[in-house]
């Protein structure tokens, strides 16, 4: 079996910490017992381009468990937690090309590896694995029968692909599950966010300016976090109706141009490019922290910055101090790769439970589906998005009503009126 990860003998501790995550996914691991008898993805080649982290293991355990041949490479350079890539090696006997840090070329090269396993389906964050698949791997596109999305700017180019009729094959947009981005996106970014920016930096937040760029469920998330460490939170928008919510939610909203000369911590979480650009920085304060937590670091203008700096240097793990030609210190995170992975460890587990599970379930629903797909980007089926609230519902020991006949008959009625 081929591998790339950077130490195996890192493998001990991974397993423990594969364990512990487990532990608070409790819906995975119902589907996890079930795929074991049932073998629904048997045979079954798929190449994963995910975060390594120990929450994938277990969806890739999951996954394996149910019959698939997998071989997962990092959706990010920075995301792989190299324990958890070498646990999966070494213990489960799973392909993973991924090592954190890894540089542009590797990143690439890990992607083609992946895909060297001639996969049947796909499963994506970001997309880069599909899109390279399109572009650099179009034999392989004759096999693939389908595949899913993890996070909203994958989809968003993969919608773009489809609307320009190059996309070969389904894609189920796990993201647009209610289970996944109401949870995942909110509190999974909200909570890991904060964490990296703490991590990173041991600021207090209490007591500053918190802009956040964007007003998504990431962006909520995040938004309502930080005001719960007590920071005064802006949000910067470019759409009049998540901007009037921010507002109807108790934050300042402004244009990035004004928040710029009020902000302490920033953190983009857009999905688009140049969010904050050379002239923001320029206005900055001194020792401003800037941070982005959408999936790609194109969000921050680095360039840009570094034409305004007189010298750079890494003051501390995942710190990199700009001093601007006016004297002004801009502090970047992570490189402006995602924040929350860079310097923290991602999503906690018991959230991700509910998007890894609805990964597994869509993947098994399109391996059973007996009539093919059109090639096009689809919503995870309502069935599967409903189990997945009452079995995390059902984990969580917490019960709800359920409809009487005469309230079926009602809500499936047009005569009862007043």
């Amino acid at each position: 079996m081929k591998y790339d990860v950077k130490d195996i003998k890192l493998a001990k501790e991974g397993a423990l910490r594969i364990e512990w995550a487990a532990q608070s996914m409790p819906v995975l691991n119902r589907i996890r017992r079930r795929f074991a008898k049932e073998k629904p993805l048997k045979g079954v080649r798929l190449a994963a381009c995910l975060h390594v982290t120990t929450e994938t293991a277990a969806l890739m355990q999951t996954l394996k468990a149910g019959g698939a041949e997998i071989a997962l490479c990092a959706s990010n350079p920075l995301s792989t937690q190299d324990d958890a890539a070498a646990s999966l090696v070494k213990n489960d006997r799973i392909a993973v090309f991924a090592i954190k840090g890894e540089d542009h070329k590797t990143y690439y090269r890990h992607i083609h590896a992946a895909l060297d396993t001639r996969p049947q389906f796909t499963m994506d964050d970001g997309a880069d694995l599909v899109s390279t698949l399109h572009s650099e791997r179009q034999p392989l596109l004759a096999t693939v029968r389908g595949g899913t999305e993890e996070t909203t700017t994958g989809i968003i180019r993969l919608r773009s692909m489809a609307a320009d009729g190059v996309l070969r094959y389904p894609i189920i947009a796990v993201n647009d599950a209610r289970t996944k981005h109401f949870f995942d996106n909110r509190y999974g970014t909200g909570q890991s966010t904060l964490d990296g920016f703490i991590r990173a930096t041991n600021r207090l937040v209490a007591g500053t300016t918190f802009v956040v760029c964007g007003y998504g469920w990431c962006g909520r998330g995040i938004a309502m976090r930080a005001k719960g460490l007590g920071a005064h939170v802006v949000v910067t928008e470019i759409d009049p109706l998540p901007a009037l919510e921010a507002v109807m939610d108790g934050f300042q909203v402004m244009p990035i141009g004004a928040a710029a000369k009020v902000g302490d911590f920033f953190c983009t979480v857009t999905g688009n490019v140049n969010v904050i650009r050379k002239e923001h920085f320029r206005q900055m304060k001194d020792g401003a922290i800037v941070a982005n937590s959408g999936h790609f670091n194109v969000e921050l203008d680095l360039p840009g910055l570094a034409s305004l700096a007189l010298s750079r240097r890494l003051i501390r793990p995942f710190v990199e101090e700009y001093v601007l030609k006016n004297g002004r210190r801009v502090n970047v995170l992570g490189d402006g790769r995602l924040i929350n992975l860079a310097a923290a460890e991602g999503h906690p587990s018991s959230v991700m439970d509910m998007s890894f599970a609805n990964q597994a379930l869509s993947i098994e629903y399109m391996v059973t589906l007996k009539k093919p797909l059109a090639k096009e980007v689809y919503p995870v089926p309502e069935a599967i998005d409903q189990q997945i609230a009452r079995e995390k519902l059902a984990a969580m020991g917490v019960d709800i009503d359920r409809l009487t006949p005469e309230q079926k008959k009602y809500l499936a009625s047009w005569q009862m009126g007043t």
